[in-house]
């Protein structure tokens, strides 16, 4: 049996006309010429090799086969609805999948809640997340891994387009009983006699405390590296040393193991987040969308926009 004389045209008709239960009546519900209409019936019906319709003087009644065919057609026609609306939805660009990648600080401290808003609002753009280093993250966006990057400013970008996303601030992590705990702020001048915990080298954080401590001339006395900022906050608290985080992301560890969050009096520990794309033309337009929710003020050509 040939499929391809089950063109949805005639489907349509022949649900129209079946639910009506009248040619005419079926006809002028899909705007169709009466004859057309029956002369497509007809057509289905030599195809079929079986009757669909009664057909009687007032209207029309389904046959057994009929009524088979009128609940697969109506399936059939449901299903091509659905598919055309998730189309539409593409096209519209309120469906489809971004690749985000983003450094620790962001995840911990902005993201959940800037995702969930924009999530809420478009339910069919999925996200992709992946936490990683800045500077895998700007590697990411330079090899099309990734569609959107969060990095710290200070990572080498200049082949990407950067806007800025958020600031943070960076503190000095101390136990509740540490000779530190006096002063209401401190330079890592006078932090950096003391033992520290830090993140791994290739993290912004590690990077920022390396060049710094070298213009002090003084290295850090790394007691031990961990490679998160829980690790760290629970390593401070068992007296291995002391360690810098972003003030939001260390707020509930702080709380919830008796530490205490010391602003650092440094230029350098008031940090941006960029976001990153790595051509603002020609974007697929859930990753505008996003990208463009995440950074208001992010503004695109009309023909970037496309």
């Amino acid at each position: 049996m040939n499929i391809t004389h089950f063109d949805l045209v005639t489907l349509r008709v022949f649900i129209a006309i079946a639910r009506s239960g009248s040619v005419t009546r079926g006809a002028r519900a899909v705007n169709m010429a009466v004859a057309a209409a029956s002369k497509r019936v007809s057509n289905l019906e030599d195809h079929l090799g079986t009757r669909l319709l009664f057909r009687y003087s007032r209207g029309v009644k389904l046959t057994e086969a009929g009524n088979t065919l009128f609940q697969h057609a109506l399936e059939l026609l449901q299903s091509v609805e659905r598919m055309s609306g998730v189309m539409s939805e593409f096209r519209a660009g309120t469906s489809g999948r971004v690749r985000i990648w983003a450094n620790t600080s962001s995840i911990t401290q902005f993201l959940p809640g800037d995702l969930s808003v924009f999530m809420r609002s478009l339910p069919g753009i999925a996200i992709d997340l992946e936490e990683r280093n800045s500077d895998e993250v700007v590697a990411a966006l330079r090899e099309n891994r990734a569609d959107i990057g969060i990095f710290e400013e200070h990572t080498p970008a200049e082949d990407i387009s950067s806007f800025g996303y958020q600031k943070d601030e960076l503190v000095l992590i101390v136990p509740k009983n540490h000779q530190l705990t006096k002063r209401r702020k401190i330079s890592l001048a006078d932090a950096i006699e003391y033992d520290f915990v830090s993140l791994p080298p290739s993290t912004s954080i590690a990077k920022r405390l390396l060049t710094e401590s070298t213009k002090l001339n003084k290295p850090l006395k790394l007691q031990i590296q961990v490679r998160s900022f829980d690790a760290i906050c629970r390593m401070v608290q068992a007296g291995l040393g002391i360690g810098i985080l972003p003030r939001i992301a260390a707020q509930p560890y702080m709380r919830s193991l008796g530490l205490k969050g010391i602003p650092l009096n440094e230029t350098w520990a008031q940090r941006h987040l960029l976001l990153g794309l790595r051509d603002t033309a020609g974007l697929a337009v859930p990753v505008r969308l996003l990208a463009t929710s995440l950074c208001p003020q992010i503004t695109l050509a009309p023909e970037d926009a496309s």
